[in-house]
């Protein structure tokens, strides 16, 4: 499942231009053209990441901002600035109430990029971080998946079986299943990454998620469990 980025600003050639390029990239886009609009798109669509402009009608970038964040749900929430505003104060300011990063315009759709696929690597790496703190307490506490500062798209999880004690039941999350259908296929952490927009190091968590969850010791163990609990299709 493609990570969802939403796009603000009320210049519809900066919309399109940006979204097509993110598109292009793989990624999931959804556009708005102001403050007001999007805050209704964030909780329609949980996205991972906002592009946004400042000046906007309505609900500019900063009050954006200021609303993302006194919800529990998005407090982390990665946040990228472009706006002709440029000045040390303008910048400070935009720091101050939350943005993650500040891109002045006119700027480069590579250097966008790369900026998206650093905040969403470390946005990642931390859900991962929060996840297995939360395992390392027992089986009895809930996913951090399942808690208001995870996006919806995390929450679904899948219950199976543990081998070697078939009452204890385990859960998979959404993105631990997206990992194991594509270990199933024999692909690298580099490939699976590639393909699910995440960092290596990341995919190497979840790989060892999976081995603690199974109860199994290598990746070719993971499968043989998977393929014969019908984890996979």
């Amino acid at each position: 499942m493609p990570l969802i980025i939403l796009v603000v600003d009320d210049n519809l050639g900066t919309r399109l231009s940006v979204s097509d390029y993110l598109e292009m990239s793989g990624y999931s886009v959804v556009t708005a053209e102001d403050g007001q609009e999007a805050l209704s798109l964030i909780d329609k669509y949980h996205p991972h990441l906002i592009v946004t402009d400042i000046n906007m009608p309505k609900l500019n970038g900063y009050e954006l901002v200021q609303q993302v964040r006194k919800r529990p749900a998005f407090r982390l929430l990665p946040v990228v600035f472009l706006t002709e505003r440029s000045s040390t104060e303008e910048r400070i300011k935009g720091y101050q109430l939350g943005c993650d990063l500040y891109l002045p315009k006119p700027f480069e759709m590579k250097e966008l990029s790369a900026v998206i696929r650093n905040l969403l690597e470390r946005s990642q790496m931390m859900q991962a971080e929060l996840r297995f703190s939360s395992t390392d307490t027992g089986p009895s506490t809930p996913s951090p998946e399942t808690t208001e500062a995870t996006p919806k798209s995390e929450s679904t999880p899948r219950a199976i079986a543990s081998p070697t004690s078939p009452s204890n039941v385990l859960h998979l999350t959404q993105r631990e299943q997206q990992v194991l259908d594509l270990l199933t296929t024999g692909l690298s952490n580099s490939e699976i990454g590639n393909k699910l927009h995440l960092s290596p190091r990341t995919i190497e968590k979840y790989v060892s998620s999976l081995l603690r969850k199974t109860e199994t010791s290598n990746r070719a163990e993971i499968v043989r469990f998977a393929l014969e609990n019908h984890l996979v299709d």
